[in-house]
């Protein structure tokens, strides 16, 4: 099989972590893979994977018309069997280029909390939680599957020594240590983020606690300066921002409990943490035998009141502290779980059986299902580009970061945010 994946961007990230882990996985499995992609960090990753890298230009518009014309010609040249697109966007490149014109089957993986409208509904998709797989099957046409965020637990297990992280960051021995690895975005994970601070900021009071931050993005500033203004109110380092890193597994390991969403949350299970798994409006639940239905069907992720949020978490963190066997004890249970439903292994033999069908049973397109979601995607694409609403949306961002680096949070006078909350966009 000759396939090319196409995550949504290259930035470190969960999902196009997974991305390249199942195209490496397919790859060893012995089928010709290429990763395609606007150059990022994870770059050197795929090269290590021993995958096949091409670029994609940088363009501000999708879809994006020398993609889709590229694509189409990687196509020919290369015979592709199949493409596996990541999100909307690179599915709208692959679709209307080598899938509409060229009849290369065309696969998309939505990993986003929602069903975007843009997809046609003749596609092929893979849902990253049971719930969206349900929404999905309505909507679409075209087969859809459910196939969880996978974690490569050969990698990621309880062996891995994270003393050495602990001890760079100057974090003692009786010290509890939470820890979230994470891209400090303002969508999806703001919320979580300052709600996470705040927690910790009480629970310093009663604990010997420092909490870490570890990744990069738009919201780091504004996270940085909260935590400095906690710091300075105690006196000593209690939370810290130091960066991204393309290898957290030390950070996880150094953790006495994880919080968390996504796949982020699936490493820390995968490594034997305890994890409290966090969303938005101020949700979090401890992760174990009675919230794993519930994490199944949702995906490690969840929609919270916005009113008694930071309460909750700082309950559930308070009670994590207090009992040491109940943290070793979640952290087992959530290792056994990893392994058996969400091992990278598993979801590979899932999606080499899913190229198969898609492979043999091509999607049908149709001019009428192009052309409904080309006029979706322009009328977004027109939106996000008119003058007035990008000074809307960019005074909005500027609101939620100016709230998140001081005052209470959330801040009362921003009312809705919705679009923070979308996904991929």
């Amino acid at each position: 099989m000759r396939l090319l994946v196409y995550p949504h961007d290259l930035e470190i990230g969960g999902s196009q972590i997974n991305a390249i882990d199942l195209a490496a996985n397919v790859a060893q499995a012995g089928h010709d893979v290429t990763v395609y992609g606007v150059p990022g960090p994870l770059v050197d990753y795929i090269e290590k994977c021993g995958l096949r890298f091409l670029p994609a230009d940088r363009l501000r518009y999708r879809p994006a018309p020398s993609r889709i014309a590229q694509l189409a010609t990687i196509a020919r040249k290369a015979n592709l069997d199949l493409i596996h697109a990541y999100e909307w966007p690179p599915c709208l490149d692959a679709y209307f280029g080598a899938g509409l014109f060229r009849g290369v089957p065309v696969l998309c993986t939505v990993l986003s909390m929602a069903v975007m409208p843009y997809i046609p509904v003749s596609i092929p998709l893979i849902m990253g939680t049971a719930d969206l797989g349900v929404i999905a099957h309505r909507v679409q046409r075209g087969d859809v599957w459910v196939l969880e965020p996978p974690i490569n637990v050969d990698q990621d297990n309880p062996s891995i020594d994270g003393s050495g992280f602990r001890s760079s960051l100057n974090v003692s021995s009786d010290q509890l240590l939470v820890v979230s690895v994470s891209r400090l975005a303002v969508e999806l994970k703001l919320d979580a983020l300052v709600r996470a601070i705040d927690a910790i900021d009480v629970l310093a009071g009663r604990h010997a606690v420092r909490l870490l931050l570890v990744g990069g993005g738009p919201a780091h500033n504004a996270l940085k300066e909260r935590a400095r203004a906690v710091n300075q109110r105690w006196g000593r380092e209690v939370v810290s921002c130091p960066g991204p890193s393309l290898d957290p597994r030390p950070a996880y390991a150094a953790a006495d409990v994880v919080i968390g969403m996504g796949s982020s949350a699936l490493r820390a299970l995968a490594i034997g943490r305890p994890v409290v798994v966090q969303g938005e409006g101020g949700f979090s639940e401890v992760f174990g035998p009675d919230t794993l239905e519930l994490f199944l069907r949702q995906g490690f992720y969840g929609l919270g009141d916005s009113i008694s949020g930071t309460d909750r978490l700082i309950d559930q963190l308070d009670n994590l502290f207090l009992n040491p066997d109940l943290r070793k004890t979640l952290g087992q249970y959530g290792r056994d779980i990893v392994t058996e439903r969400f091992s990278l292994t598993r979801a590979t033999r899932i999606l080499l059986g899913i190229y198969d069908l898609v492979i043999r049973n091509p999607p049908r397109s149709s001019f009428s299902d192009a052309l409904r979601s080309a006029v979706r995607a322009l009328v977004l694409e027109v939106d996000n580009h008119d003058p007035r609403r990008k000074r809307q949306l960019r005074e909005l961002e500027e609101q939620l970061l100016s709230a998140a680096s001081r005052g209470p949070w959330p801040p009362k006078r921003i009312k809705s945010h919705g679009f923070l909350t979308s996904g991929i966009r």
